[in-house]
C-alpha cells in the first residue's frame, strides 16, 4: 500500500468514527507522511500534505503551515484541503492560520489556491478583518468571476455567523 491508498483508509475510518484503527494507521504512517512532506518531487509532498487531513492529524499543523507555503500551487492546495477539513469542527486551526490565509486570497497567483483559501475562512471564527478582505475581493471587478462568487458567499456566510454571535451576547447566551 502506497500513501495515497493509506490516506484514502484512513479517509474511511475517520468517515466510520473509528478513531482506534485510523490511529493504529496514523501510528503505522506516521514517519511516511513526514518524509513524503519534505520530499524534492512536489507531487510526492502534496500526496503528503493532502494525507495531514485524511489522516486528521491535528498535531502536524506545522507541518500544514509549510505546505501552505510551499512553491508548488498543488502542494498549496492539497494543504488547503487538509485545512478546510481539519478545520470543520474545530476553527482554532483557521484562526491559527488566518494570515496566511489572507495572503493566499488575496495574492495566490493561482486562482484555484485563491479559492480554496477563501473556502477555508469559512470555517472559522467571523473576524472583522475577513469580512473586509472578502468584501473586498468580491466587489473588485478586476478578478476572475468564481472567485468574486466565492468571496461574497463566504462574506454572507460569516457575517450571519457575527450577527448569530453577537445576538447571542446580547441576550446573554440565550
Amino acid at each position: 500500500m502506497n500513501l495515497a491508498e493509506a490516506a484514502a483508509q484512513a479517509q474511511e475510518l475517520a468517515d466510520a468514527g473509528d478513531e482506534r484503527e485510523l490511529a493504529n494507521l496514523r501510528r503505522q504512517w506516521d514517519d511516511e507522511v513526514e518524509g513524503a512532506a519534505r520530499d524534492a518531487d512536489y507531487r510526492v509532498r502534496a500526496v503528503a500534505y493532502r494525507a495531514l487531513g485524511q489522516f486528521r492529524y491535528r498535531q502536524k499543523l506545522e507541518l500544514l503551515q509549510r505546505g501552505l507555503e510551499d512553491e508548488s500551487p498543488a502542494c498549496r492546495g492539497s494543504a488547503l484541503v487538509s485545512l478546510e477539513l481539519l478545520s470543520r469542527d474545530a476553527p482554532g486551526v483557521i484562526n491559527s492560520t488566518r494570515r496566511t490565509l489572507h495572503e493566499l486570497a488575496g495574492a495566490d497567483p493561482n486562482g484555484a489556491v485563491r479559492r480554496l483559501a477563501i473556502v477555508c475562512l469559512k470555517n472559522g471564527t467571523p473576524a472583522r478583518e475577513t469580512i473586509a478582505i472578502l468584501r473586498g475581493l468580491a466587489d473588485n471587478d478586476d478578478e476572475d468571476k468564481q472567485l468574486r462568487d466565492t468571496a461574497e458567499k463566504i462574506a454572507v456566510l460569516l457575517q450571519k455567523k457575527a450577527n448569530v454571535d453577537a445576538n447571542a451576547r446580547r441576550s446573554g447566551g440565550r
